[in-house]
């Protein structure tokens, strides 16, 4: 028989309940390109019409491993988020503010993901 959440944990130990709570969030705070668009109620096709990129350029952002700190940036802005990247040392916490300066610089080129140039040859 199914039985709701919410009874599983009242019998839980105040100790056990914030370990799960703990881990909860630790899960949210690394949640995938993806599941943060979903979480945040928006479709990939909203995101394209928000970006000006095409729909399968949105689902190649999802699944990349590397990509362009630009292309991200542009990606959660969309969501109405701000990108904050954070080196985390063992003195503490530093805030990288550098690369606000190289996207707003003159010379600096974001292209959507799937309009890059083949190499020649390849």
């Amino acid at each position: 028989m199914a039985r709701k959440f919410s009874e599983l944990t009242s019998k839980m130990s105040p100790e056990r309940r914030a370990r799960v709570e703990a881990r909860t969030q630790e899960m949210l705070a690394e949640m995938p390109l993806q599941e943060l668009r979903k979480a945040m109620e928006m479709s990939q096709e909203r995101l394209s019409e928000l970006l000006g990129w095409t729909q399968p350029s949105i689902s190649k952002v999802e699944h990349q491993t590397d990509m362009f700190v630009s292309t991200l940036r542009s990606y959660i802005e969309a969501l109405g988020g701000e990108l904050e990247i954070r080196a985390k040392l063992p003195a503490g916490d530093v805030i990288i503010k550098r690369f606000d300066e190289i996207q707003d610089h003159p010379d600096a080129q974001h292209q959507e993901p799937t309009r890059r140039r083949a190499k020649a040859g390849a």
